[in-house]
This record gives C-alpha cells, sequence and structure tokens, in this order.
C-alpha cells in the first residue's frame, strides 16, 4: 500500500508543470497592452517574421494569379478535369494569402499587398506556360519552390512562434499534396 500511496504523490508533483504564477501573467498582460496579441513571451523577432510573412504572402498571390490564368487558359481534350484543380487549387491558395494576412496583423504588422512589390518579394514565379503540360509543369515548379521556402520558415518559426509555426506547417502540407496533384496530372498527360 505505502509504494500506491508514494507512486501517487510522485505521479501529482510530476503532473504540475512549473507554470508562471497568475498574478505575474496578469501583470504581464497589462503591461504593452498596445501590443495585442504579442506577449512579453514571444520568442521571436517580430519584425523578421513580419516579413517572413509578407514574403509568403507575395507568394500565394502570385501563385493565386498564375492559377487563375491557367484556369481560364487551359484548352485540349484534357482541359476540364486539370482545369478544375487549377480552380481548387487558386482557391486554396487565396485562402492561405488570407490567413497570412490576418496573422501579420496580429503581430502588429501590415500585409505588403502593393502589386508593384508583389511579384519581387515572391518566391515563387509568374511563369504563363503557353501549353497545358507547360502550365501544369509551372505550378509544379512554384508548388516546389513554395515548399523549400515555406519549410524554411517553419524551420525558423518552431519554438519561437507557434501561432505562426502551426500556420505556416498547415499550409506547407497543402503546398505538399498541389504538387502531388500537379505531378499526377503531369504523367496523366504525358501516358496519352
Amino acid at each position: 500500500m505505502a509504494n500506491s500511496t508514494t507512486r501517487g504523490n510522485r505521479s501529482s508533483s510530476a503532473a504540475s508543470p512549473p507554470l508562471t504564477d497568475v498574478a505575474t501573467l496578469r501583470q504581464r498582460a497589462r503591461s504593452h497592452i498596445e501590443e495585442g496579441a504579442v506577449t512579453p513571451g514571444y520568442g521571436a523577432d517580430r519584425d523578421t517574421v513580419v516579413k517572413m510573412l509578407n514574403d509568403a504572402l507575395a507568394t500565394e498571390i502570385v501563385c493565386v494569379l498564375r492559377y487563375k490564368r491557367h484556369y481560364f487558359m487551359a484548352q485540349g481534350l484534357s482541359s476540364e478535369s486539370v482545369k478544375e484543380e487549377f480552380k481548387q487549387h487558386a482557391a486554396e491558395e487565396q485562402g492561405h494569402a488570407d490567413r497570412i494576412a490576418e496573422r501579420i496583423v496580429q503581430l502588429g504588422g501590415e500585409p505588403d499587398l502593393n502589386p508593384a512589390n508583389l511579384a519581387a518579394r515572391a518566391h515563387s514565379e509568374y511563369v504563363e506556360g503557353t501549353s497545358l503540360v507547360d502550365m501544369i509543369r509551372e505550378d509544379l515548379v512554384a508548388e516546389r519552390v513554395a515548399i523549400e521556402s515555406y519549410r524554411e520558415i517553419v524551420a525558423y518559426l518552431d519554438g519561437k512562434d507557434p501561432t505562426s509555426h502551426r500556420m505556416m506547417r498547415d499550409i506547407l502540407a497543402v503546398e505538399e499534396e498541389h504538387a502531388e496533384d500537379l505531378n499526377s496530372l503531369l504523367l496523366g498527360l504525358k501516358a496519352n
């Protein structure tokens, strides 16, 4: 019986991690209230994160525009299913852009949506493509660029900004799905 009591006491003390006392948390929350969601415990350099997110925002917007063009310009026997894929990817990329812009504002930054700056800051390029295969190939290249750059952003944010880290990790997973979808389309068209 003594062992079970001892074990029970150890597990209860092990179950309560060292947390900041409530009075300190309340005091910290009141100081610098104008900083919104960014509290003193924020572990990243906010300016660096805002810049990274603005670059990712530009990447997403350029991808939306490229996918939209490809959706409207796709022609040929196999174009209908490919057009639907382009349309779906454009909508998902727009959702990513919206999430990133919202996070920039939460961090006290401003989303840079100036058209003159987008192409220069985007990691991926806006390449139109002349045929259906070219369009798919260019979208696949752009997704691969986004995957690589977003992996680096996720690695940088790890342990420093859990909210931005989770958001970018989720976006990265969708970009990987897009790349796989496009690769399958490309392989299917080459087989024909």
